[in-house]
């Protein structure tokens, strides 16, 4: 899966010339987590997966959930962006106290390069963060497998495996993963082209399914780290970025077992302070965006604070329902000015 993230941000971007990300679903992820007290057997999950991914390729062939994306104001999905990142850009203030062997020295990397080669500060903080992670938390990956064993899974279709699994996760996809990934493209002034990336990420969801992969969709928080100034100052280079981490999936991929396992042993507000600091930037930009129309500056408000409260009603996370919460108080407020008028 991580060689289909890899190769398709590569292709996708080159082909596009804007940083286009394809990642995994992580709403995604905790639907599957809840689904398993359904105990279905891995070949019906495979199947569920496979189904999921002929719905995303279908939905690019339906170009009014497009046009409905390209309609939603920038303030309102930089408000929904600025809501997601939140937690992310206060996780290197929590850290501090807790790990500041970690933090201070990062911090202060970050703000020396801030000043000096803005550019550079954030890759420099989060390599430094994750080296001294691992001098100072050493993790023993001595039982792990270096190299990445890929197994074919014939697929078994069971309906209750398509009801509960392959449906509730192309919604979730959609909702918490590609609509939101699009909107945050468009407040960076990029037009995702819809149609055809959604039908590719969809296909190649098809064929990550027969290794037990279960979404691949255009990425969110990952697309806002590449789409901004800090990636590069010009937007028509920032492309180069998502090829980059493209590469970097594919290099990640041949030790894909010994990262995992370095991760999970990581404290995982020291990995979130690690993407806050490279997300300052972006929050800055965004909040700037939120105030910058009077008419549209309470939507704004509401969808950053729907986008903050990280609710996730049905398995749907936040930054659907901050963009709904956002375009519902954007349309009130048109449909009182046309009654007042």
């Amino acid at each position: 899966m991580i060689i289909l993230y890899g190769a398709l941000s590569i292709v996708l971007s080159y082909r596009y010339k804007m940083p286009i990300s394809i990642v995994w679903s992580t709403p995604g992820a905790a639907l599957l987590v809840s689904a398993g007290v359904l105990h279905l057997s891995f070949a019906a999950s495979v199947g569920a997966f496979l189904v999921t991914g002929g719905l995303l390729a279908l939905t690019g062939f339906w170009p009014q959930l497009g046009r409905l994306v390209g309609s939603i104001p920038r303030p309102i999905a930089n408000a929904m962006l600025a809501g997601v990142i939140f937690s992310f850009c206060i996780s290197p203030f929590q850290a501090v106290v807790q790990y500041p062997a970690v933090i201070v020295p990062v911090l202060v990397v970050w703000l020396v390069l801030f000043r000096f080669a803005t550019i550079w500060a954030a890759p420099a903080a989060i390599a430094l963060s994750y080296s001294l992670i691992a001098w100072l938390m050493p993790v023993n990956l001595a039982q792990v497998s270096w190299f990445p064993n890929l197994s074919p899974i014939a697929p078994a279709f069971e309906w209750q495996a398509v009801v509960s699994v392959a449906i509730p996760l192309y919604l979730v996809t959609m909702a918490s993963q590609n609509v939101p990934g699009i909107a945050i493209m468009k407040s960076f002034g990029f037009e995702v082209p819809f149609r055809p990336v959604l039908a590719t990420t969809g296909l190649a969801t098809v064929l990550g399914s027969f290794f037990g992969g279960y979404a691949i969709n255009l990425a969110a928080i990952t697309a806002a780290l590449n789409a901004n100034e800090h990636a590069h100052p010009k937007a028509e280079r920032r492309w180069l970025a998502s090829v980059w981490g493209g590469i970097a999936y594919l290099l990640l991929a041949i030790v894909a077992a010994p990262t995992v396992a370095f991760v999970l042993e990581t404290p995982r507000v020291l990995i979130l302070a690690a993407s806050g600091l490279a997300l300052l930037g972006t929050m800055g930009g965004a909040l700037k965006e939120i105030t910058s129309a009077d008419d549209l500056r309470m939507p704004a408000v509401v969808a950053f604070l729907v986008g903050a409260s990280g609710i996730a009603p049905w398995g749907i996370g936040a930054a659907f329902w901050a963009l709904l919460a956002g375009v519902l108080v954007w349309q009130a407020q048109v449909l009182g000015k046309r009654r007042a008028g």
